[in-house]
């Protein structure tokens, strides 16, 4: 497998989250029909540091042999990051009424990148040229 191409795509979906959640959690809170308050906005603000820590470190990893043995403590991270969200995801989406589309949207996108990552972790890395 290509790492690199799934590094890349997964700097691009946690920057992108970071980002909009680091500079924008009143935004994002009220839209959710909450009312922003300093612990809720330090909350995403800190997830959004987060989201960028993990985009920054799979950016700078990109360009690495990636599975097996080989930097497996990136593969690792990644895996128990989309895994354990996805299930976090799995289990509210029963629980909910509002923003269910959304919801459902980032359960797709965590499954998605939670698998293969768990393949990259479990296997050898390939060359590619």
């Amino acid at each position: 497998m290509n790492t690199k191409i799934l590094m890349i795509a997964s700097t691009v979906f946690l920057g992108m989250s970071g980002i909009v959640l680091t500079f924008l959690p009143g935004e994002i809170i009220s839209s959710i029909s909450t009312t922003p308050n300093p612990i809720s906005t330090l909350s995403f603000q800190l997830l959004g540091a987060l989201y960028l820590g993990f985009a920054i470190l799979n950016w700078m990893a990109k360009g690495a042999s990636i599975g097996g043995i080989y930097n497996k403590p990136i593969a690792v991270g990644n895996f128990m990051n989309f895994g354990v969200g996805a299930l976090a995801l799995i289990k509210i989406i029963l629980e909910i009424q509002m923003h269910v589309e959304i919801v459902i949207s980032l359960t797709v996108v965590y499954i998605t990148f939670a698998i293969l990552f768990g393949y990259v972790f479990r296997t050898n890395p390939s060359k590619v040229e």
